[in-house]
Parts: C-alpha cells; sequence; structure tokens
C-alpha cells in the first residue's frame, strides 16, 4: 500500500510561481497595416529623363543606394565636407550619446530579471548596563564591540511579464533611438549636399551676373562714344546706365546669399563661421548621376529610418500597454539572508552565531480609486495614437517619394528648356550687338537683348542646380542608404 505524499503549501505555490513566469500579459506587437500602392505616382514616368547638353539620367532597379551616397555627385571637396560634418556635427553627438543612454537604460532594465544580493558588515561599539533598575549606573556598564555581517538575496519573480514588457518597452525607445540616429545622419549629409549645391549655383549665377554687368559697362562706354559723335542720344545712354545700375543691384544679393550659405555649410560641419580654408564648390564639379534608384513602394516602410523611428514608437506604446495591465495583478518576492553576529570578529561565523532567514511575501492592490485602471486605458489610447501617427509618417514618405519623381521629370524638362533659350538669347545678343555697332537698332535693343541674356543664363543656371538637388532629394526620400550600418545591441 502507497501513500501520497503530501507537498509543502510554499513548494506548490513556489511551482505555481514558475510556471506563470513563463506568461507575459497585454498584447503581443504587431506592425500596423500600412497602404501598399502599385506605384508611387498616379501616371508611370518616362524610363529616362529629359536631357540637356547630354545630361540624362535612367531608372535602374538594380542600382542600389550606397551609405555614402553624396559621393555618386562625384566631388572629393564634397565628400570631405559630408565627412567632416558626420563626425563634428553636435546635433550627431547628441543624438549618438542619447542612443548610448537608452542601451544602457535597456541593460540596467534586464537586470531585473536576475536576483540581487547585497553583502553588509557593521560593526558597533555598545554599553549595556548590568543592574535592571538602574540603568545609568556607569559602575555596572559592561562595554564590548558587536560584529554583525548578513548577505541578503531578493528576487521579483517576473509572474506576469512586468519586467519583460518593461525590457520590451525600453529596447523599442532603443531602437527608436537608433532609427533617429540615422534619420539626423541622413538629414545633415543631405543638408550638406543640398549647401554645397547651393553654393556652386550662387557662384554661377553671381558670374553670370558679372559678366552682364560688364558687358553692359562696356555696352555704356560705347553708347558715350556714340552720344558725343552723334549717333546715339541722351535717352539712350540714360537707358543703359539704367540697366547698369539694376544688374549692380542684384550683385550683392546673391554675394550676401552665397556667404550666408557658406556660414551654414560651416556650421553644419561643427565650425565657427570665420573659420578659413573651407573648399569653393561651383556646379563643372558636381557630376549628375546617370543611373537612378529605383524602388518598389512595398520596400520603402523598411529603407527610411524615419519611418522605422515611428515604428518603434508603436512597439513601445504596445509594451507599455502590457505594462499597465501587469501592475494591476499581483507582485511576487522571495528573500532570504545569511549571516553572522558576535562579539569577536573571528568568531562571527560559529555555529551559535549564525542566522539566517527566508521569506516570500505578495501585494495586490486592492482599491485605488480606479488609477491603475484608467493608467491601463490611457495606454491603450497612447498605442492606437502612435498608430495613426505611424500611419501619417507613412503616408508622408510616399508623398515624398511621389514629389520628388515629379521633380525630377519636371526639372529635367526645365533644364532642356532653359538650356535651348539661354542658347537662343545668346544668339540674340550677338546678333543685336553687331546690328547696333552697324546703326540697324538702338542702344533699347541692345539692352532687352542683354537683360534677356541675363535672364536664360541664370535661369540654366537654376535649373542645373535643380537637378542635382532632385537628386539628393531622392535618395534622401528612399531611405539614403542607411541600412549599411548595423544596429548596435
Amino acid at each position: 500500500m502507497t501513500r501520497a505524499m503530501k507537498l509543502p503549501r510554499w513548494s506548490v505555490l513556489a511551482a505555481s510561481i514558475t510556471v506563470c513566469a513563463g506568461c507575459a500579459v497585454g498584447p503581443d506587437y504587431q506592425r500596423p497595416t500600412t497602404p501598399a500602392p502599385a506605384q508611387f505616382t498616379r501616371q508611370p514616368l518616362a524610363d529616362t529623363t529629359h536631357s540637356a547638353s547630354g545630361a540624362s539620367q535612367q531608372w535602374s532597379s538594380s542600382e542600389t543606394i550606397a551609405q555614402t551616397w553624396w559621393q555618386v555627385f562625384g566631388s572629393d571637396a564634397l565628400n570631405h565636407r559630408v565627412e567632416r560634418a558626420l563626425s563634428r556635427n553636435p546635433d550627431i553627438a547628441a543624438a549618438t550619446a542619447a542612443l548610448r543612454a537608452a542601451q544602457e537604460n535597456v541593460a540596467a532594465q534586464r537586470a531585473t530579471f536576475f536576483p540581487s544580493a547585497q553583502l553588509g558588515y557593521s560593526p558597533s561599539r555598545q554599553r549595556d548596563a548590568v543592574g535592571t533598575l538602574s540603568p545609568t549606573l556607569t559602575s555596572n556598564a559592561t562595554y564590548y564591540t558587536l560584529h554583525t555581517a548578513q548577505l541578503s538575496i531578493s528576487y521579483a519573480p517576473d509572474v506576469f511579464g512586468l519586467n519583460r514588457r518593461t525590457v520590451e518597452s525600453q529596447q523599442a525607445q532603443a531602437d527608436n533611438q537608433h532609427y533617429q540616429l540615422e534619420a539626423a545622419r541622413l538629414s545633415l549629409a543631405a543638408n550638406v549636399v543640398n549647401a554645397a549645391i547651393q553654393e556652386a549655383s550662387l557662384r554661377a549665377q553671381i558670374d553670370a551676373t558679372t559678366a552682364v554687368i560688364d558687358a553692359q559697362t562696356r555696352a555704356l562706354a560705347i553708347l558715350h562714344d556714340q552720344a558725343r559723335l552723334g549717333y546715339a542720344s541722351a535717352l539712350d545712354v540714360a537707358a543703359q546706365e539704367s540697366a547698369l545700375a539694376q544688374a549692380r543691384q542684384a550683385l550683392p544679393a546673391l554675394e550676401k546669399q552665397l556667404e550666408q550659405n557658406r556660414d551654414l555649410l560651416a556650421v553644419l560641419c561643427g565650425d565657427t563661421p570665420d573659420q578659413a580654408g573651407a573648399p569653393e564648390f561651383d556646379l563643372e564639379h558636381l557630376t549628375l548621376p546617370v543611373t537612378l534608384p529605383q524602388t518598389l513602394p512595398s520596400q520603402l516602410v523598411t529603407q527610411r529610418p524615419d519611418v522605422r523611428a515611428a515604428e518603434e514608437n508603436v512597439h513601445d506604446a504596445s509594451a507599455q500597454v502590457g505594462v499597465a495591465l501587469a501592475n494591476r495583478l499581483p507582485q511576487f518576492t522571495l528573500s532570504g539572508g545569511y549571516g553572522g553576529s558576535s562579539t569577536s570578529f573571528t568568531r562571527m561565523f560559529t555555529d551559535d552565531n549564525v542566522f539566517w532567514s527566508l521569506a516570500g511575501s505578495v501585494s495586490q492592490t486592492v482599491f485605488d480609486f480606479g488609477a491603475l485602471k484608467h493608467k491601463q486605458r490611457a495606454a491603450e489610447a497612447t498605442l492606437q495614437q502612435s498608430a495613426a501617427q505611424y500611419r501619417s509618417v507613412v503616408l508622408g514618405a510616399f508623398q515624398n517619394v511621389a514629389d520628388t519623381l515629379y521633380a525630377i521629370d519636371s526639372d529635367a524638362r526645365a533644364l532642356a528648356a532653359a538650356d535651348d533659350a539661354e542658347k537662343a538669347a545668346q544668339r540674340t545678343l550677338s546678333l543685336t550687338q553687331k546690328q547696333q555697332q552697324l546703326g540697324y537698332v538702338n542702344a533699347l535693343a541692345l539692352i532687352n537683348a542683354q537683360q534677356a541674356y541675363q535672364q536664360a543664363r541664370v535661369s540654366r543656371v537654376q535649373a542645373q542646380a535643380a537637378r542635382l538637388s532632385d537628386t539628393a532629394a531622392l535618395i534622401q526620400a528612399l531611405g539614403g542608404g542607411w541600412q549599411g550600418s548595423s544596429l548596435p545591441n
């Protein structure tokens, strides 16, 4: 005949806690649903853009975006400025420090999965009175030193997944910081590239304006000579003087923009504006990439760091729902201690002086006027808010790419037209100058031809810079190749 073994109640409780420790209350994270368009634009774009002076671009599905994507413009000076900015910009340093802090918070929270131990030693000098009726009589007092040492261990079993959901939340925050860092690096590189393109454009516009000023100055000198000979009227001279003054008026504004743009470049690179030695950029040394990357819309949500950062906000909010729910459930704690106490340091851990303890506790909020319930509802509402914000970021990303694609197509056509217009204006100016010297046209016709050529040249320069900026904007809109950098653990 056999008898069933009766287990102690505390062992049953411990076994139950161990089984429940595999649970984690709250929703498991799932990526929010997002739109999945078949293409970025309403109408398919041509495989090859319009060309001006041989500058055409082709779309290629095999073209990938490199991590150092700015090198596609073929400028060593630009490469140096971008790399300097990425290594010295204070905003990047701040984002990097924020990532390290988030990672340390994850490591600190993971420590809650394990027991904690504290070791203490407390020597004390005491005096006890021998006479109980007169404890203050020093003649009967006894002096001694009490040595106490103890090792305390405590452990909070993660029965309902409070610690796991908290770690999940902290990890999502760390991942969010990583994606924010990558977004900051992408934005900084794009800002440096655009500033360099803008500088090159302004220099070309200044050169064009200076050339027009020189031409109009020579034309004014010719008119003065013709006026003395009676071949030109005072009205012709006054009109030329007015045109020259207008051309000179445009020059200071361009020079101001150039200096402000160079100040911006210096600050982006972590320098003060007064520091010298920065390279100068011109359009002749910036190459328009021949091929452009062609990305599927379904890949965009994983390529853009800002979208990934928004997704981690949803992940964080999902984990916080589990945290709020776990806080409404019982919390368990196990603790134990082992130590010794003696008037002699060497005898603290002899048999008669050793003490130990083993305890367990459980706590449960019984009544809090619904505070924990409302905190859970707030966490659920925050999850809905984060999911809606994520969808908004995704839609904005699709719009960003679509706008950039339209800009590349339209600006390519604009550059081709601007190039033709400049060539036509140059021919017109050349013919007008010859006719004016022969006396077939008056000075006003020459002034109009000069102004038309100036406007056409500036428009061509601006259109050329716009095509370079559009390429940089497309690479940024597609994520900028940040996937080449690994996610720190």
